[in-house]
């Protein structure tokens, strides 16, 4: 009787393990991710288009009598920087971290 125990158990624990499901196939997994609320990039360059037009408009009306069209392009080109800039930052303030299990 104590021959056919010590086999039998070992086969009864092979199919019961075999019949498990594996530990990692059961797991999820967590993920730490960045959401924004708003489009960042599409906000970015919306500010980049208003900042220009307003920085044209600006400078040509602030430039010189002979200068109008450079005071219009320098004006354009700090303007929209500001406005990207400023969006951006804005845009980002509704961003943050969000966990997620795949």
């Amino acid at each position: 009787m104590r021959k056919l125990f010590a086999p039998t158990a070992l086969i009864a624990t092979a199919i019961a393990m075999a019949s498990m499901p594996v530990a990692a196939d059961a797991r999820t997994r967590t993920h730490k991710v960045w959401t924004c609320e708003r489009d960042v990039r599409h906000a970015a360059n919306t500010g980049t288009v208003v900042g220009a037009i307003g920085g044209a408009v600006l400078g040509s009306a602030v430039a010189g009598h002979g200068a109008k069209t450079e005071g219009a392009v320098i004006g354009a080109g700090l303007g929209g920087l500001t406005g990207h800039q400023l969006a951006k930052k804005n845009a980002k303030k509704n961003c943050h971290y969000v966990y997620r299990r795949y």
